[in-house]
């Protein structure tokens, strides 16, 4: 069978990840069209919270020394990434060296250092679309799950070490309390509730 280009994320999977797993919410909260290094790779979220919390990307970790660009095409959103402190040379889940909280919208870019984990949040009224040079492609690859990425240890601590939250309006953050320690923070502007 070859490589299918086309992958939804479903609400039931992304319970892994939510900060209230048994809100209800969309079927589906986005959908992905990989095209690998030739084509790039479209991403589309469903507008609207979950249980207060914005939809967002399951969030990976790159497996190598991977980097990616997004590039906002529609909409409005919050890439979030961060990266885990390392003992004895092993990467810790629930221990964060670096956090980062990044506003973007139409016509910006983020990019993604090696070693980061990242997701994205739609935060606006409409649909939320990027488009990226990550290099999903087959046979070997899957457009829902790409073997260049861990997804486990952000499943492990139930998401990031913050949810992107509405609160009166606006986005916030909101602290994981499944993380020991975040060392470093940049929250781009962002309230943080305590």
């Amino acid at each position: 069978m070859g490589f299918e280009a086309y992958a939804a994320r479903s609400h039931e999977k992304m319970q892994d990840v939510l900060m209230h797993p048994d809100a209800d919410g969309p079927r589906i909260h986005y959908y992905m069209i990989r095209g690998g290094s030739k084509k790039r790779n479209i991403t589309i979220w469903e507008t609207g919270t979950i249980g207060g919390e914005y939809i967002k990307t399951y969030g990976h970790y790159h497996v190598g020394g991977l980097d990616e660009t997004y590039w906002i095409l529609e909409g409005e959103g919050i890439a979030l990434l961060q990266k885990r402190a390392e003992e004895n040379g092993e990467p810790q889940a629930d221990i964060i060296e670096e956090f980062r909280a990044v506003p973007v919208k139409a016509g910006e870019s983020v990019y993604m250092p090696p070693g980061y984990g990242h997701l994205l949040v739609n935060t606006g009224p409409t649909w939320f679309v990027t488009a990226d040079d990550s290099p999903v492609e087959g046979p070997d690859d899957s457009a829902s799950m790409p073997g260049h990425a861990d997804y486990e240890p952000v499943k492990q601590m139930r998401g990031f070490a913050y949810y992107v939250v509405e609160e009166k309006g606006a986005p916030i953050l909101v602290p994981n309390p499944r993380y020991k320690e975040v060392r470093h923070t940049d929250f781009g502007g962002l309230s943080v509730r305590a």
